[in-house]
């Protein structure tokens, strides 16, 4: 029993510096690739490093449940692999315990991180999201950091561009100004041209001020230009041209209003994304939505009812009894009970052709009234919102049970394949998770497009790698030699049907038919 103990110590103080270790790299990994995408969001937006610091810690929790699922397959293949190689596994089986008995310790630590990762999910998660999305619009939302070029129109400044030949690093100068400013609309267009100008910011950040030296500026008169046309100056209407200001100046100051202010959005405002909800507000929050989605049909099925019977009184003389009401069923006289069966078909095909085609026609029209009303579009705007909260509610189940998953493929494929170290392991992990991420993100396009049912696309990669973890696991307690390329070609060769086979194909090559001198048989 103490060997026991000591054994399962052993493998604890194996497995968990390596499942540091991955993890740490697999979110390094992950953390970059969000980098790498919102780079250009996140340079030039003069931003303190503080709180960039501070939305990539953001980030890097919000991207723990898709780093340490493939942290654990590569710790678990380099872990076994390890022990394969330096024999430690034989000595282990020689001893008399089994495979899933030296799993056992590391089984109960990946149930705890299991576990652990789904009240992460449950109860961390929908803070982290919060703070992390206020913070991520916050800064998309901010104005960029004012840094003009040079020979190229800058077109941040909202209604302006700007134009400058040279800028004087030293003396904070800008030479060969041009500017066009569309701030009152293209009808107003103004042009300056000026040979230096100075830019300051106001003290609260909200305006921007250009001191402009030896200009001129041209701008538009929309308002004189429509009653020029309207006297027929100049030779006709058509021919006039609008009128336009000049105006030289040697100084000039222009106020633009430019917020270069960093704001925070109030995180109170992302509560309504199902991601910074839990699972039980997830089920209150579906549960609202389905009520509504069940008023609206029965809304409208209480229309086309009152449609029906409408139609049937004018063309049978009798009517259904109101489906609100069923008590009074047994009050409705005889020929109202005799009218029942008769059915809509009938009713049309007895009709004359030309009236037929008005009713047709007519219930054409009503279902695509009712097709692209606004009820309708709220409608599908409100199961898409019960997809997305579902999708959500069983992705904090599915994110976890992908650790215990990768664990029970990765551990006995590393005592398979007996190959420890960066090498091996970490091609058959990468291979692997690709094959997880792809099919679990059919799965999830499948459930949010309500192309399946929502658990059927969310639980589809788990139906997929949950038996290959299984048929790993049996083929490592029975030493099956699954990567052994030397049993597949003993195989070959034992193998009678096969080795016939492979005869006769020698055969088959080795006959040298007959030619003649032309080279035909």
């Amino acid at each position: 029993m103490l060997g026991i103990k000591r054994l399962y110590v052993y493998l604890l103080q194996s497995f968990i510096p390596v499942f540091v270790m991955t993890f740490g790299i697999c979110l390094f990994i992950v953390l970059m690739q969000f980098v790498w995408k919102y780079v250009e969001m996140l340079v030039g937006k003069g931003v303190d490093a503080l709180v960039l610091a501070e939305l990539f810690w953001y980030a890097t929790l919000t991207l723990i449940p898709l780093a340490l699922p493939l942290a654990v397959l590569l710790a678990s293949l380099m872990t076994f692999g390890n022990l394969g190689e330096k024999l430690e596994l034989l000595s282990i089986k020689a001893a008399g315990v089994s495979l899933f008995k030296t799993m056992r310790p590391l089984i109960v630590f990946i149930l705890l991180l299991t576990v652990g990762m789904f009240f992460f999910q449950n109860n961390a998660m929908p803070v982290i999201q919060s703070k992390f999305r206020a913070l991520f619009y916050s800064i998309k939302a901010k104005s960029p950091e004012l840094d003009i070029p040079e020979g190229v129109f800058y077109s941040e400044i909202e209604g302006y561009n700007l134009f400058v030949k040279r800028k004087n690093e030293q003396t904070k100068t800008l030479h060969g100004v041009m500017i066009y400013s569309i701030s009152g609309g293209l009808d107003n267009m103004a042009i300056i041209v000026c040979d230096s100008a100075k830019m300051r910011m106001s003290a609260g950040k909200d305006y921007l001020k250009l001191s402009l030296f030896q200009g001129q500026q041209f701008s538009n008169f929309k308002q004189g230009a429509r009653m020029g046309m309207a006297s027929g100056f100049g030779g006709g209407a058509g021919n006039v041209p609008p009128p336009y200001a000049r105006e030289n100046f040697k100084t000039k100051d222009i106020i633009i209003p430019f917020d270069a202010k960093f704001n925070r959005l109030d995180e109170a405002a992302m509560g309504e994304s199902q991601t910074t909800k839990n699972i039980a507000q997830l089920s209150a929050g579906i549960d609202s939505l389905q009520q509504l989605v069940d008023s609206v049909y029965a809304s409208e099925k209480s229309n086309v009812l009152a449609n029906f019977n409408v139609f049937r009184q004018q063309h049978t003389g009798a009517m259904y009894p109101p489906a609100s009401n069923s008590t009074q069923a047994t009050d409705i006289p005889s020929p109202m009970r005799k009218a029942r069966p008769i059915s809509i078909d009938t009713v049309i095909m007895n009709l004359p052709y030309h009236q037929s085609e008005m009713v047709l026609a007519s219930a054409i029209s009503q279902v695509d009234a009712i097709r692209y009303s606004g009820i309708m579009y709220d409608l599908r705007d409100t199961q898409t919102k019960i997809r997305y909260f579902t999708v959500e509610w069983y992705q904090k189940f599915t994110l976890s049970l992908a650790c215990l998953i990768f664990f029970f493929i990765g551990a006995p494929l590393g005592a398979i394949i007996r190959k420890g170290g960066l090498g091996m392991p970490v091609v058959i992990s990468v291979v692997l998770f690709i094959v997880y991420y792809v099919i679990n993100n059919i799965g999830f396009k499948l459930a949010r497009d309500g192309v399946w049912e929502v658990w059927q696309g969310m639980f589809l990669s788990s139906f997929v790698l949950a038996p290959l973890g299984i048929f790993l696991t049996y083929k490592a307690m029975n030493d099956s030699a699954l990567m052994n390329a030397d049993a597949y070609v003993h195989f070959f060769k034992t193998n009678r049907f096969l080795r016939k086979v492979w005869e006769t194909m020698q055969r088959i090559r080795a006959i040298k038919l007959p030619r003649t001198k032309k080279g035909k048989v």
